[in-house]
């Protein structure tokens, strides 16, 4: 399998998918040219070689902030913003959006936890001081 120096460069920043990560590190193994390829292609990048691509790529230029991944889960963008998250997440298969995404659908459930907990704490209190309040007055 052939692979351009755009996905191997993708593939040492660990920017592509995990199908595509096997793929090439199935292929390291067998051929060592594509290992001589990533050897040049670091060193490049270490050296200052670089092209806009890269720097965007690198940059994560195309990435929505952890903010608007937040506004994305809660509905609050305009459909053209959901648009693009959804598919910078689903068609891109950004690995570090999916991650904070992720961490974030976690933290959404723990609050809802939190939440409850504490709203069924509130209500057992009120509960029982009510109840005593009406055991006194009999």
């Amino acid at each position: 399998m052939r692979f351009t120096d755009i996905e191997l460069g993708a593939y040492l920043d660990e920017d592509l998918d995990a199908v595509q990560m096997a793929e090439i590190e199935k292929a390291l193994r067998s051929d060592p040219a594509i290992l001589t390829r990533l050897k040049t292609i670091r060193q490049n990048t270490l050296t200052g070689s670089h092209s806009l691509g890269a720097i965007w790529r690198r940059n994560r230029l195309s990435c929505p902030t952890r903010e608007q991944l937040g506004n994305f889960l809660l509905g609050i963008m305009s459909p053209e913003e959901q648009h693009f998250v959804k598919t910078h997440i689903d068609l891109c298969g950004c690995r570090q959006c999916q991650a904070n995404l992720d961490d974030l659908q976690q933290q959404q459930s723990e609050a809802a936890l939190v939440a409850e907990t504490r709203r069924t704490r509130y209500f057992q209190s009120s509960a029982g001081y009510l109840s005593q309040q009406r055991e006194q007055s009999d």
